[in-house]
Parts: structure tokens; sequence; C-alpha cells
């Protein structure tokens, strides 16, 4: 690595034995010998028994590091670490000891005071293995790392050839043999090429789109992990030749070690999701207001169970009853349980999952859930190029064929974007009508080419090099001649059948491989009469270097002068400035050296053959006749999918390890750059952006931004400054060297097709069909998930503070507990769930990517809001405490005949001051019937407002579901009306109420889950009633949602006023 990288690696703690050999020696800067020498090996002879034993001592293993996880223990301790969960916790406890307690006194209520805390453990336990599963989940990353590494070498030691060492016993000094197909086992220095080429895929590392072509000769101290080409890195795979290495890093010590350490890092600092830091601060509030709430409640019946008298003005003969301060602590337990949305996790869950399922539709595959809610509020996307912005399918976009005399050309436009040869046709193309000219350039890419393309599935792949594939692919959008068309009997899913074609009628004998001094391939090849002629293809300026002719469109040959020669090269710069790839064709007939030749290897031209220093000598006075300009193009739909981001108020921000020039005319293409805009200041390299002394000011640039030649440890600078800025990141990558910016991000997002396990493994989504517009569309959906949870969390928590204003009157009256705990966790598990799960399928909005992105820290709730919402909890409290007093001092209720069952009524002043029911003079209470149960009051008259509140209770109980039911239509629309936005927008949230009630009625009319829950079956009149409290609270809420669209029409005409004046 260059100067910063090694302070990189530096920094890294790497145990006691360290894996990083000669951290001062930067062997890519040296020249063989000085390599040789440093490491005290010899080539030939490589290390001996007795120094390996000595450098593993020092260095250890070459393998990579494993990192202690967190214990279970401390996992599951970990989820107990929320507000939230600890109020549940001690609301749990308590209801247990105050269960035993009343289990103690032999009270009749033991079963459903049991249910309550044995339901919440569970809700707590579920909630636990659940989050130590993700948890888990999270060092799968590392274990894929490990997975990419090699595990056998060819070793030269004690002069001997060892071609099965397990790689993990490489130490640095080792001389190691590399060959066609093998897997790099550690970072090496090549000391010999062994074949004319040799070239590695590392995309996956340095996120290069092709293989790169290595060298023996040193590069600059300070060159970056691409520019490297004596160097070769582990995990990385070799496509061609072979050659004689030395392992210069081994271990942690190696690039792949650091990414490995890196991810471990980014793995330690993950953060909260927007939303669960939002629910964390909820949780607070929530303890202080519970806290403010319990105090009042005993500050106000203080009076019933701690009694004094006033002797000399002081105090005197306090008397405590333990029973009614028992009773009122399990007021306080209520409340705390009433003031919890306990189904809250469960629903958000559901809602998540839900939205998993529509993304994966989408292409989308969401890994964890928490990420689906993270999306809706991205405010930068972080993309590779590389197959995400383009198809990572090299593809001709454009070649130029001669003209009908010198100094002439013609420019032909190629369309498509993938090794289809379907996809696109060549532009104003003479279908059919080849001149001699274009016949020779494909016979050419045809025959000069390695390449095979084939179908699989519904796509085409391609096996060998990319960009001879690319070249086959144009041959088949050229067609063939109308002579050769009819003679030629390929069937018709062939997709190379022109290919084929051109291979039958001149069949290749010889083949003069390509390297990298003359930078071109050649083919000797036999036509059906015998003759010999030497197709070529390589880089245009070495090819015209060797040609001395052209050939023109009628296929005369002419002389290639000096001005022709300048005019292709003049061409040739305008197609490379845009990025393209330029390779060019010729060919030559006079092979007098290979007239005989047919492949026998006794034959003298084999000789010429097998000595590749005689290639440029045989390539040499060719006839030129075109060149074609290749590119890994953009794919169709980004261009649009930037353009909706713009919209969305997202920045793009485009991070590659490909070169600079190509990269800044792929960001023109697709829009993150415009045509003409000046981006000397938004395109840097990786290194460029290091050297900034203010990061975070270039990143707060407006419009794209351009980080081309990144190493790993610059997209993790990228996103964690992006972080600090306060910016939600969304980053795509698909090689090892993304994995640790994946992680980092807020969410990393990963390539399904390209991408290596390890990117999969660290990221939060995969997508399924490696395309940016993908996240868009993804993004576009998380808004939408995110403002449907908002709607049942607010549904969810108005309806916890009508429970909460429902117990506090209850005890602020003195009345009897109209709602018990276990009534209350019901209600906010089982009958609240449904709907609030139903309000995660509003229709989304249909402007919801044209609007800009919600800060991370946008409160879930406005003041506005929140002031309804205490609003429509009074009313709760009010109706579910008023029916209860109705009950019991009311035979009628606006003409509805209460008096059906024969309950005796008593005063407002007898029901307040019930606990003194016993100092009451000729106190008697006729018997009542609640569906076929009779209750008798002979013994204890008093006992009416304790067992006999059973009815009152459940009237309390029915109408806090029935508004509830009412409230979450009220729920459908933040701000609009029901009158505008109907209830069958969203038919499931009829279904969910449908199923409410149903439930209701279950625990209503089965007798022993109504003894569960401490209530009686209602008649038809006791459920008017119910309905006739409830429904106004559509009413209210229709008049406080008409009050706030009235305000903010207010607001946004006077901000409209204040932003003319400015105008002005």
């Amino acid at each position: 690595m260059g100067k910063g990288g090694q302070d990189y690696g530096k920094s890294e703690s790497l145990g006691a034995k360290s894996s990083t050999s000669d951290e001062g020696f930067a062997a890519w800067a040296k020249d063989v010998g000085e390599c040789e020498e440093n490491y005290q090996v010899n080539r030939e002879y490589g290390l001996s028994s007795n120094d390996v034993e000595k450098r593993r001592a020092k260095y250890g293993w070459n393998e990579l590091e494993k990192h202690e996880g967190q214990s279970i223990f401390r996992l599951i301790l970990d989820q107990f670490n929320d507000t939230l969960v600890r109020i549940l916790l001690v609301a749990a406890v308590v209801s247990f000891v105050l269960a035993w307690y009343d289990g103690e006194e032999g009270g009749e209520m033991e079963i459903t005071a049991f249910v309550e805390p044995l339901v919440i453990f569970l809700i707590l336990i579920v909630n636990a293995i659940v989050g130590v599963w993700q948890e888990n989940n999270a060092e799968k990353a590392l274990e894929a790392l490990k997975e990419i590494q090699s595990q056998q070498a060819t070793v030269i030691r004690d002069g001997r050839k060892n071609t099965n060492l397990p790689a993990k016993e490489l130490v640095p000094g080792d001389i190691v043999e590399l060959r066609v197909g093998d897997k790099v086992p550690a970072d090496l220095r090549v000391l010999t090429l062994i074949s004319s080429t040799f070239r590695v895929e590392q995309g996956s590392l340095t996120g290069e789109s092709e293989a790169v072509s290595k060298t023996t000769k040193a590069v600059s101290l300070d060159t970056d992990i691409q520019g490297k080409k004596c160097m070769v890195f582990a995990g990385t795979t070799v496509v061609n030749g072979n050659c004689i290495c030395l392992v210069t890093q081994i271990g942690m010590g190696t690039e792949i070690g650091k990414v490995h350490s890196q991810i471990h890092e980014a793995s330690q600092s993950e953060e909260d999701t927007p939303l669960k830091k939002k629910l964390n601060e909820f949780g607070e509030v929530l303890t202080a207001i519970i806290g403010v709430i319990c105090a009042l409640v005993w500050l106000i019946n203080v009076k019933y169970f701690l009694t004094w008298e006033y002797v000399d003005g002081w105090p005197r003969n306090f008397k405590f009853s333990f029973e009614k301060c028992t009773y009122y602590f399990e007021i306080a337990v209520a409340l705390a349980v009433a003031a919890i949305p306990e189904g809250l996790p469960a629903v958000i869950t559901t809602c998540l999952a839900l939205g998993t399922r529509k993304m994966a539709q989408k292409n989308a595959l969401v890994r964890k859930l928490p990420s689906v809610e993270t999306l809706g509020c991205t405010t930068v996307i972080c993309s590779d190029k590389t197959g995400t912005l383009t198809t990572n399918q090299m593809a001709v976009s454009k070649f130029v064929a001669m003209g009908s005399r010198a100094n002439t050309f013609r420019t032909f436009n190629v369309e498509g974007t993938t090794y289809s040869p379907l996809d696109g046709r060549i532009q104003d193309w003479p279908t059919g009508r080849l001149d001699a000219n274009l016949q020779m350039i494909a016979k050419i890419a045809a025959v000069c080419n390695d390449a095979g393309i084939e179908q699989s599935g519904n796509h085409y792949v391609a096996s060998g090099m990319p960009t001879e594939a690319a070249l086959k692919v144009m041959v088949e959008k050229m067609g063939l001649p109308d002579g050769l068309d009819r003679g030629t009997s390929s069937g018709h899913g062939d997709a190379l059948r022109c290919c084929r074609t051109w291979s039958k009628l001149e069949r290749r004998i010889a083949t003069l491989e390509f390297d990298r001094d003359r930078k071109s391939m050649g083919v000797v090849v036999s036509s059906s009469s015998g003759r010999k002629s030497l197709l070529v293809k390589g880089a245009v300026e070495n090819l015209l270097e060797r040609s001395s002719f052209i050939q023109l469109l009628d296929g005369s040959i002419v002389e290639l002068d000096q001005a022709s020669r300048d005019t292709i090269l003049r061409t040739l710069h305008t197609m490379s400035s845009s990025a393209l790839r330029c390779l060019g064709f010729a060919y030559k007939e006079n092979l007098p050296e290979f007239a005989t030749y047919n492949g026998d290897e006794d034959h003298p031209a084999h000789q010429l053959l097998l000595n590749p220093s005689n290639y440029s000598s045989i390539e040499s006075n060719l006839v030129f006749v075109g060149w074609a300009g290749l590119r890994d193009p953009p794919r169709k739909e980004v261009r649009q999918a930037i353009e909706d981001c713009r919209a969305a108020g997202i920045r793009v921000m485009v991070i590659t390890g490909d070169n600079k020039n190509t990269a800044e005319a792929i960001c023109r293409e697709i829009g993150v750059f415009g045509p003409e805009e000046d981006i000397s200041l938004k395109s840097l390299t990786g290194r460029e952006f290091m050297d900034i002394s203010d990061g975070k000011s270039h990143l707060r640039q407006s419009g794209g931004l351009l980080f081309s030649r990144a190493e790993p440890r610059h997209k993790q600078e990228i996103v964690r400054l992006l972080k600090e800025d306060g910016e939600v990141v969304a980053m795509t990558g698909d090689g090892v060297n993304d994995a640790p910016a994946l992680k980092l991000a807020d969410i990393g997002i990963a390539m399904g097709i390209a991408g290596t396990e390890v990117a999969k493994e660290a990221s939060d989504m995969v997508l399924a069909d490696d395309n940016f517009s993908t996240i868009v569309a993804a993004v576009g959906e998380g808004r939408s998930i995110y403002n449907n949870m908002k709607a049942f969390i607010r549904y969810m928590i108005s309806s916890n503070i009508g429970e909460v204003a429902s117990i506090f009157l209850t005890a602020a009256l003195g009345i009897p507990e109209g709602l018990i705990p276990v009534q209350l966790l019901w209600v906010n598990l089982v009958t609240d769930g449904p709907p609030a799960t139903a309000l995660g399928f509003n229709p989304p909005d249909k402007y919801v990517m044209k609007k800009p992105p919600r800060r991370s820290d946008d409160s879930l709730i406005t003041a506005w809001i929140l002031f309804r919402y205490l609003v429509i909890g009074l009313y709760v409290g009010i109706a579910t405490v008023g029916v209860f007093i109705i009950w019991y001092t009311h035979d009628s209720f606006f003409g509805i005949d209460l008096s059906g069952d024969g309950h005796s009524l008593v005063t407002y002043s007898q029901l307040s001051n019930w606990g003194q029911c016993r100092s009451w003079e000729g106190f008697s209470v006729a018997p009542f019937t609640a569906g076929s149960q009779k209750f008798r009051f002979d013994a204890d008259p008093c006992d009416y407002f304790q067992t006999g509140k059973i009815k009152a209770m459940t009237l309390s109980l029915s109408v806090l579901v029935a508004i509830e039911m009412f409230n979450s239509l009220n729920a459908l629309s933040e701000d609009g009306s029901l009158l505008t936005m109907p209830p069958w927008v969203n038919p499931w949230l009829l279904i969910a109420m449908s199923v409410s009630f149903g439930l209701h009625f279950l625990i209503l009319y089965v007798p022993f889950l109504a003894k569960v829950f401490g209530i009686v079956p209602l008649s038809l009149n006791e459920w008017l009633l119910v309905l006739a409290v409830a429904l106004p609270v559509i009413l209210i809420d229709e008049i406080l949602k008409f009050i706030g669209r009235c305000s903010s029409g207010v607001r946004r005409s006077g901000a409209r006023e204040s932003s003319k004046h400015k105008a002005d």
C-alpha cells in the first residue's frame, strides 16, 4: 500500500504475533533483487524448514483472526437495555408479587392476577430471543471473508516444489508459484513471469472493472492499491498466465486482513435506527410521565390508607392500612400497564415484515428488518459504479470503419448494454449488404477471439475476457452478408450463429498470444481454399505502428500515410476521452513462412510460434481496417433513478475503484453531473480526498460527487464523515473492498448477482437484480412504510393516553377501579393489534418521492398532534369512567333503558365514598343478573362496589374497545377528513376492526374467558349505551383535524407571503 495505507495498517492491533512482515519495507517500490535480499531467500531454493519455523514463531499462521463475539448471556442482558422493556419488567415483577400476595390471602381473582405478569414475561422473552438472533447474525460477514481465502498453495522450500501445501502454513519470504485459476494465498511480490502475460481478477478487492496485467517492475512508493502492478493480493484470482512470487504479507497483514479488521471495527460502531432512537426517547418521556401520574394518584388517595390525628397542632396517632396501600399500589401498576403500548413491538415487527415482502417483489431483499424504516429517511446514497450504475458487462457502443477513400471514416453507434445479441441494434446499418471492409472487421472480431456467449435462463452470460465477448456480440448484431446468410444452417436459437459461420470460413491454425509489450493478439487462419492469412486485434496505437496500409470500403488497399495516421489518432483520442476502451483490427495476407503450415509441430513455422519475441515481426506490414470503442455501459434505468433521487432530495455520490476518466464519463452520462458542468472540485480520487483538511465541507457540496480509485479505508472515511454530519447514509457495493463501508453505513446494500458473499453478509439489504433503480424504488417503499408506522404508533399512543386518563380519573374521583391490569393488557396486545397492523396497509402517498427526506431527528408526534391526542385521551377517560358511573347511578341514558338486569342505583356521593360503606346505616342492595349469572349481596351489601362492579367494568372495557376501534378510523390520515379518505380506502382496516370486535365478543360470551378477565355478557340495550358513548370520538377528532387544516393553511400562506417579501 501507499504511505497512507502503511499508517493505517500500523494502527491496527494484530495480537501478540504480528502477521505484518517488515512494515517499513515497501516491496512494490523495490526491484526483485532487493526484495529477495530483504527476505533472505533465493527464488530457486526457497526457504529452509528451519527458516520457516523461525518465521512462523515471529509472524504466526497465515489466517484471519477470530474475534470473540459477545457471550449469549451478555447478548440477553443487552436486550433489556431499553426503557420500555425495563418499565414492563418492573410492572411484571410487581404484578407477580401482588398476585402471590392475593393468592396467600385466598383471593378469588387468583387466576386473573397471574395471567398479567405471565403474559408480560412472555412478551419480554420473545423480544429477547428475536434480539439475540439478530445480534448473532452480525459477525457472519467475517466468516464469509474466511471462505474466500485460498486453501492450498504451490511453494518452493528446501529446493523442492510442494504443490499441495496448506495455505495457512505460508510465512513471509516463501516462494510461491501461481497458475491460471489459482486463488492467491497471501499478498505476494511478482519475481518473474513464466508466461508472456499474467493477469489477475482483483475487482472484488479494488473495484476495477477489468482483469489487471501484472509485471515485475517496481512502482513508486506512494502508489495506490490499484497501481501496484507488481503485487498480487490474497483472495484474488489468476485468470491468465503463470508466475513465481514472493510472500510479503500473511494473515491480518494482507489487504484482505485489513478489510477484516475494518469490518470488525465497523460492526462495533453500529447505531440504533432512527425509529429505535425515537422509541427510546419516547420510553424515557413515558417513564417520567408514569412517575408523575403514579405520584399524583398516591397523593390524591393517601387519605385512604394513611390517617392521623392532630394533637397540640402536631400530627399524632398515625394509622396505616396495608390492604388499601396494596390496592392503590395495584392501581399504580395498572397505570404502568396502561401507559405502555405493549403491542407496539409486535406491530412494528409485523409491519416491517410486510414491508420486506413488498420490497422483495421489487427485487430488494431485506436481511435486517429495521433497514426497511431506515431506508425511508436516507439522505445520501453512496453508490459503487461497476455493476450497480453500470451493467458490469462490456459492450461495444461505437465502431469505426474506413470510408471510400483515405482519410474518411464511417462511424456506427451500437445499441445495447448486455451480452444478449438481441439487446439493441446498430444504427443506420446496411443489413445484409456488408461491404468488404465491414466483412473484414466482422471476421477479425469473430475469429481472433477466445470468448464465448451462452444463454442462461432469461439472460446471456460470457465466458472468457469480457472485451472479447462484447466483440462477438457486435458481430452478431452486424449479421452476415446476403450470400453467406442463406448458406448457414445454424439453428435459430444459436447465440453465436454469425461468429460460428466466420470461424468455419476461416479456420484457426495458430495463435499469437497477447502480451503487454506489443498489446495485441493474432491468429493464423486457413480459408476453405487453403490460403493463409493473419488476423490481429489490439491497442489501436500499437497496431498503427505496425501497419503500412489501410483497407477502404470496397476492399481496395492503399498506403497508410501520415495524414491518415494523424486523422485516425485524433478520432481515437475523442473516443478515448469519452471513456471508451478502443481495440483496433488489422490483417495480413502475405505470409510466405506459413503458406504450407497446418498446425504440424515439425513445420519450421511452428518454431517461430514457440518464441513470443517473434510475434512483433510476424505482425508487421499489417492492413488496418477499423476499430471499436467498448465500455461497461450504464444501465438504462439509472438516469431516471438519479432524477428521482434529486426530486426526492437525496444526494448521490459515486465511489469507485475504477479510473477517474471512465468514472467521470459515466457520471455525466447518467446525470450525476451535467454535460458541461465544471466538476474539478466534485471529482476527486480517494487519496486526494484523504489529503483535504476539511472533508466534511467537501461532502456538503450540493449535487453529485465522485470519488475514483477509492480504497476500502477511503470508503469508510467518507461514510463516517457523512454520518457525523447527520446524514443517513445508504452504501452500495459488491466486492470485498466494499464490506467495511457496507457495515458502517446506516444501510448497507449488496449486489445479489455480482456481489461476493462477504459483501452480502455485511449488508442490510441485497439487490436481486444489482440495479440502482431498485434502491430508489425501495427508498419510496421505505418512506410509505414509515408514514404508515407513524399512523399506527400515533394510534396506539393515543389509545394508551386514554387508558391512563381513565385510571387517573378513577383514582381522582375515588370511585371503584373500572379497569384491571389484565383487561388493559388484553386491549393493548390483542384488541389494538389488528387495527394497528392494518394501518400498515394504508395506500402510499403518490407524492412520497417528491418530498425531501425526513430528518432522522424528526419527531414522531408534533405539539399539535400531542394536543389532539390529549383531548381524545381525555374523552376516552371521561367515557370509560362515565359509563361506569352511569350504570351505578342511572336507570336510563338518552332513552336507553338500563334497568333490565335489576341492579340497584346509588348516588354519586355514595359511589365516590364507597370505602365508607360499612358506616352507612340501612344500606342494602337488590340482586341483579348478568347473562346466566345472578349476583346476591345479602351477606355483605358493601361487596356491591367490589364483586358487584363486574357489569360496570364490562361496560367500561367495551367502551374502551369500541372507542379505540373508531379511533383507528381517525388514524387513516393525519389531517385528512374521513369524508375525503373514507374507511374503504384501506379494506384491511375494516377487516381488522371486525377481528378485534370478534375477539372482544369471544372473551365476553365464553364463560371461562369471561371469568379470567373479570367480565360478564352484555344485553342489547347495554351495547347501544356503549356505541352512544364511543361514537362521538370520531366527531371530536374531525373537528380537531379541521382546526389543524385551517391553521396549517394559514401558516403556509404566511410562509408564501414572507418569501414574496424576501424576493421583492
